[in-house]
């Protein structure tokens, strides 16, 4: 097995002992975004729809960092500290992803990193 770290600079910086991917032969493991603005490194400003759209931003940059995209992910998890904000997740999901859509899980927790509401991590296959 290879293993590779992926590392995006239009990606937030890990802020601990993490990489925001590991490529592992056709398979990329990314770590869990959170609605940081990869320039500041600061909570991205709006309420949850800004934070939602900042993590898929986020997400986006490591696929494509890791040689793929968005289209490549075939199993997300979703971590909110409210679940009545899964429909919005829903609603603004749909503007990053096309069928057939990644496996999903959806978590309540009670805090994030960053104390973000809202982080997304996945597994992504490669051609």
């Amino acid at each position: 097995m290879t293993k590779t770290i992926v590392y995006s600079d239009t990606a937030p910086k890990p802020i601990g002992t993490y990489s925001q991917a590991v490529k592992a032969d056709s398979l990329v493991f990314l770590s869990a975004q959170a609605p940081l603005v990869p320039e500041t490194m600061t909570l991205v400003e709006g309420g949850i729809e800004a934070q939602i759209t900042q993590v898929l931003d986020n997400l986006s940059a490591v696929t494509q960092a890791a040689g793929g995209s968005l289209s490549d992910m075939v199993k997300l998890t979703v971590y909110l500290t409210d679940l009545n904000n899964f429909p919005l997740v829903n609603q603004l999901m749909a503007n990053y992803f096309t069928e057939p859509y990644a496996a999903r899980a959806a978590v309540e927790v009670s805090r994030l990193p960053a104390n973000g509401d809202v982080a997304i991590e996945g597994v992504m296959a490669l051609k």
